[in-house]
């Protein structure tokens, strides 16, 4: 993963409120983070652009009533990766079992 980094100007606006700019992060980061984090009930807003195709910046913003916009984006990332972490033991333990099946039938 790239830096991180907080866009400047949203102080004004309180904690609750932050645009963070992933370097060299995508479409694929944008969405799944979003998806994510949209779903949780103390969120108002949550969403992604990539500025300019050109450049490999993602620009994440986050507005809540309630939380910290930092705490809920690292809340966001941990059950990301929680996620990740379970396609892959499912997909390994599937493929084990078919591996094993396929075996046997030969």
């Amino acid at each position: 993963m790239g830096a991180l980094a907080e866009l400047a100007g949203d102080e004004k606006n309180g904690e609750g409120s932050r645009t963070f700019v992933f370097s060299n992060e995508g479409h694929t980061l944008g969405n799944a983070l979003k998806t994510i984090i949209a779903r949780y009930p103390e969120v108002d807003f949550c969403g992604y652009t990539i500025p300019h195709p050109t450049e490999q910046k993602l620009h994440f913003r986050i507005q809540s009533h309630r939380d910290r916009a930092i705490d809920i984006l690292k809340r966001g990332l941990e059950d990301l990766e929680k996620l990740c972490d379970h396609t892959i033991d499912t997909f390994v333990k599937e493929m084990s079992n078919f591996n094993a099946v396929k075996v046997e039938n030969t």
